[in-house]
């Protein structure tokens, strides 16, 4: 069963939250360009991808598992993230802010695998 990923707001959310990690990766050192900046990217970008190449998969116990890698991903994010603030490149209000919305994707995403599952 194929899902239109474009439709899901999973998949949306996920593609904001992208962006705003760009934004805030910004104001980091230029040092930090092929480190923290380069690994908070790639682990940000890849929940959207994985819930989009999930969405083709032809059973919803495939598409479940790269669900799995898309929590994993945004995990992933967030421990950069902390990172990050005990480097003082974000500050502690950044950093709550980002994981809050890294907890309410999870959760999204979470509620979207039950479904699936069941």
């Amino acid at each position: 069963m194929k899902h239109n990923f474009k439709k899901l707001d999973i998949w949306n959310r996920s593609v904001d939250f992208v962006t705003e990690i760009y934004q805030l990766t910004q104001m980091y050192p230029k040092e930090e360009i092929f480190g923290l900046i380069a690994q908070t990217r790639r682990a940000a970008v890849s929940a959207p991808l994985n819930i989009s190449e999930g969405s083709a998969k032809s059973s919803n116990k495939d598409f479940a598992r790269f669900l799995e890698m898309a929590i994993g991903s945004l995990f992933e994010v967030e421990t950069a993230l902390v990172i990050a603030c005990k480097l003082n490149y974000i500050n502690s209000d950044e950093l709550l802010d980002k994981q809050t919305k890294v907890n309410e994707l999870q959760r999204m995403i979470n509620g979207f695998k039950d479904t699936l599952e069941k």
